[in-house]
């Protein structure tokens, strides 16, 4: 098999004059989460959370102010956003719908929940809605198989779900 390589060493970067990690995010990190950890590259991920959190997204140019904050290089900053699942490296939805597919959940009709929400939305997994609103997602497993199936709003759980009353919490959304 051969490799298929991109310039990625070319990409072009969008920029923005007002920087991602402000004075204040950076101030609130020294003073609450760095003291936690024995390196500030230890505190990668809780970085990452806090300026994902802020914008709902990691855009490029927000990577590299992280990296530059904990003394790391861009590239290994990098590395670590695209491994784990919960960052994002394009802007979300406003609000983020994660359908559970773990083995409780499918045997408790998962796919028709997830039917449903996407006949609902319009959209399938990995998408977000026109209008921003709404992006969709399946995740392996959220941990709470013994009241399958379920799904996260955002950071809520929501379990024993079913077609109709998950209806109801996206309608609250709406």
């Amino acid at each position: 098999m051969a490799w298929i390589m991109k310039n990625s060493a070319a990409m072009a970067i969008d920029r923005r004059d007002e920087p991602y990690l402000t004075d204040r995010m950076k101030a609130e990190l020294e003073a609450d989460v760095l003291p936690r950890y024995p390196t500030r590259q230890a505190a990668t991920l809780p970085v990452l959370h806090a300026v994902q959190h802020e914008h709902n997204y990691l855009p490029y140019q927000a990577v590299e102010e992280a990296a530059a904050f904990l003394g790391v290089s861009a590239s290994e900053m990098l590395d670590t956003a695209t491994f784990y699942e919960e960052y994002w490296l394009t802007p979300k939805g406003k609000y983020l719908i994660m359908v559970c597919q773990s083995i409780s959940c499918e045997l408790m009709n998962h796919g028709q929940l997830l039917e449903m929400i996407q006949d609902k939305l319009g959209i399938g997994p990995g998408e977000t809605t026109d209008d921003g609103k709404f992006t969709l997602m399946t995740a392996e497993c959220l941990g709470s198989c013994g009241t399958a199936p379920c799904a996260l709003i955002d950071e809520t759980l929501h379990e024993n779900l079913t077609a109709e009353n998950f209806d109801v919490q996206i309608g609250a959304l709406q």
